[in-house]
């Protein structure tokens, strides 16, 4: 359960609904930190062309109301240029870009034709002219649903893409849920592959109506697609995906591979013969790490191609020569890495130190690849370019300087494991004072503190004169998926043990006053930091936002039951015990720590019972606690004036806590 949350400004919300006990302290200003965060463009998507000599990518024009903008450039160094659907001077929401195999055209979604409403478009795009916008993109659809993904087939004649036909929802379980009224049942989730001909702009669905696919390719003679895909409802259902072979004409739909984890990211080989999949045990579909596996795509024994890999894989592709090409992260860094279609001997052909990669791309016929590329120090920018060689093709963040200090990899010992996380430096850091540190701890479990430009608490924390320690303990990425598995059966224990070792790792690290610690996370971070305080009473002051305080009534409240099974083993009705071993609410007695708690009201993932549960205990207790509840949100907390008052009330708390 890991969360994409941006807390980008200081103004106390409107409409929430504040409860607490203990007297309020006054809040710093912290305006100047949230303006210049707010300055950053975020990037979504990369796409590199199949000859690696173009490269397009979508960036945020406003992040306040959703509208993106689609730029190509010619490599090495062409005029960066603007697609779009639009035959206004307004912005839109444009995204899901696509090259076909000749390179010379492009496929992308945009509301710009149909306001609120994606289609499906085209656009050709003549080599070094000076701008695409007003080069007559030609809409491929007039539908009504949900695109996404769309994929070219391998002849150039056809356009795939994801489609729910009808919805005006986002998918996923992060937005806020539509609240239940009458006969409450199984919601019908369908998204399917569609195939658009982009002469005519006919539209046929292809994999069957009662399954929900989440990722899919398509095979290299255009005859079939492999599909990441499940029955049921696609919210609730991701964890027991299977791999399936779909016709495309047809639509006769086989399962060739029922893993016991999960997976992500189907690729079928360039000769046709197997599909290639991520596996691992992991806590949200798209947030992906495991291993590669390679399944025979006429069904067979999946075989793991890279047994006993020290990192994460995160993505992948196919290269030309049967090769498959990787994203690995691996303690603590990024690289790109090759191995056989059977496994073997892996190559690095990119690596470095304490940067981070997201929308990775790899060129299907070059050896180039692009991706947003950003660290502590540096805010996100797209590169593209030959393996070892490429650059930086935008600095549109370039003017943004961190607003902390310095940020050093940490390694300590924890039980058997070896651990690695972060620790950030205060702003105008002075060796000579002791400082308060904040524990952040991530989302999942099965995710990561990356290197990674900092939002949210991460930037303000250490703007604010704290030092921030980002740990990755057991159940994260980066270690190899033995490591990602090790709190399986064992929530809040062993990873509790991993997090305490790392606060006294920091205190020996640097000049950090250990009777001034506090503890924040969301989402399972959110549960980390509620069950830390049943534990300890180390941590002087808490911050809890949408945290489980109750397994067992979590497991009927929330709309994901699904994902708790690969890492409990069983439901809570066959194995209660396992389930009571980990709620906080087990331990409610034990603590002493104060405690905000955060949620939103419409958050499936999460449900708000949990935030009260968890802080009706402690007011009876007489343990200082506040909880604020956040209108019309889900998991992931999208207005802007949420985003703020939740940094604005964190700051404050601790400050009255931890600030002497």
């Amino acid at each position: 359960m890991s969360l994409r949350l941006f807390g980008l400004s200081t103004a106390a919300a409107v409409a929430c609904l504040s409860v607490s006990t203990g007297a309020q302290a006054p809040a710093r200003s912290i305006g100047p930190v949230l303006d210049t965060l707010d300055r950053v463009r975020s990037f979504h998507e990369t796409a590199i062309s199949p000859d690696g000599r173009r490269v397009a990518w979508v960036e945020d024009v406003s992040a306040a109301d959703g509208t993106t903008a689609i730029v190509v450039r010619d490599l090495p160094s062409g005029e960066p240029r603007r697609v779009t659907a639009a035959t206004d001077a307004k912005s839109h929401n444009e995204s899901g870009v696509a090259w076909p195999p000749d390179s010379e055209s492009l496929a992308f979604l945009s509301d710009a034709r149909t306001p609120h409403q994606q289609q499906l478009c085209r656009m050709s795009l003549p080599r070094n002219a000076a701008v695409a916008t007003g080069m007559n993109p030609g809409c491929v659809t007039n539908v009504t649903g949900q695109l996404a993904q769309p994929k070219w087939s391998p002849d150039g004649s056809t356009i795939a893409f994801l489609f729910v036909s009808g919805s005006t929802q986002g998918t996923g379980a992060l937005v806020a849920y539509t609240p239940d009224s009458g006969l409450v049942g199984d919601v019908a989730e369908e998204q399917r592959i569609a195939i658009a001909d982009p002469a005519s702009g006919a539209v046929r669905e292809v994999s069957p109506a009662n399954m929900f696919v989440y990722d899919y390719d398509w095979s290299p003679d255009g005859q079939a697609f492999a599909a990441e895909a499940v029955e049921g409802s696609g919210t609730n259902n991701y964890w027991i995906a299977q791999l399936y072979v779909v016709r495309a004409d047809t639509g006769q739909t086989t399962s060739i591979w029922k893993p016991p984890l999960q997976i992500a990211g189907p690729r079928w080989s360039p000769d046709g013969t197997s599909i290639a999949v991520i596996h691992g045990i992991m806590s949200d579909e798209g947030s992906t790490g495991g291993d590669i596996y390679v399944v025979p795509a006429r069904g067979g024994a999946a075989k793991n191609v890279t047994p006993h890999l020290e990192g994460s894989a995160r993505s992948l592709a196919w290269r030309p020569d049967g090769r498959l090409l990787f994203q690995e992260y691996v303690d603590g860094q990024s690289a790109l890495v090759t191995v056989g279609p059977t496994g073997g001997a892996r190559t690095t052909v990119w690596s470095t130190p304490q940067q981070h990669l997201t929308s990775t791309s790899i060129a299907a016929h070059a050896d180039a690849a692009a991706a947003v590329v950003q660290s502590f120090q540096h805010a996100p920018e797209v590169y593209a370019g030959a393996f070892g060689a490429w650059a930086a093709q935008t600095q549109v963040n370039a003017a943004v300087t961190p607003l902390w200090g310095d940020v050093k990899s940490l390694h300590w010992t924890s039980d058997k494991y070896h651990v690695q996380g972060w620790l950030m430096y205060p702003a105008n850091f002075d060796p000579a004072k002791k400082y308060p540190l904040v524990v952040s701890v991530h989302g999942g479990p099965s995710a990561a503190n990356f290197p990674s430009w900092p939002s949210r608490w991460n930037a303000v924390l250490p703007a604010s004169g704290y030092f921030v320690l980002l740990p990755n303990p057991r159940g994260s990425y980066g270690g190899g998926e033995a490591f990602t598995q090790a709190n399986v059966n064992d929530f809040g224990y062993g990873d509790l043990r991993d997090i305490e070792a790392g606060v006294d790792a920091a205190v020996k690290a640097a000049p950090i006053d250990p009777a001034r610690t506090g503890i924040i996370g969301w989402s399972y971070g959110g549960f980390m930091s509620m069950w830390a305080v049943t534990q300890t009473t180390r941590f002087k002051a808490a911050v809890a936002g949408a945290g489980i305080a109750n397994w067992q009534s979590y497991y009927g409240q929330n709309k994901i039951d699904t994902w708790m099974l690969p890492f409990f083993g069983a439901s809570v009705y066959d194995k209660p015990e396992a389930y009571s071993r980990s709620s906080p609410i087990t331990y409610i007695k034990k603590v002493r720590t104060p405690t905000l708690v955060l949620h939103g009201d419409r958050d499936s993932e999460v449900p708000t019972p949990q935030g009260y549960e968890f802080w009706h205990a402690l007011k009876a207790l007489g343990v200082p606690t506040e909880l604020v509840i956040y209108p019309e949100e889900g998991h992931a907390i999208a207005k802007p004036e949420h985003q703020r008052d939740i940094e604005a009330r964190l700051l404050a708390w601790f400050d009255r806590y931890l600030m002497r």
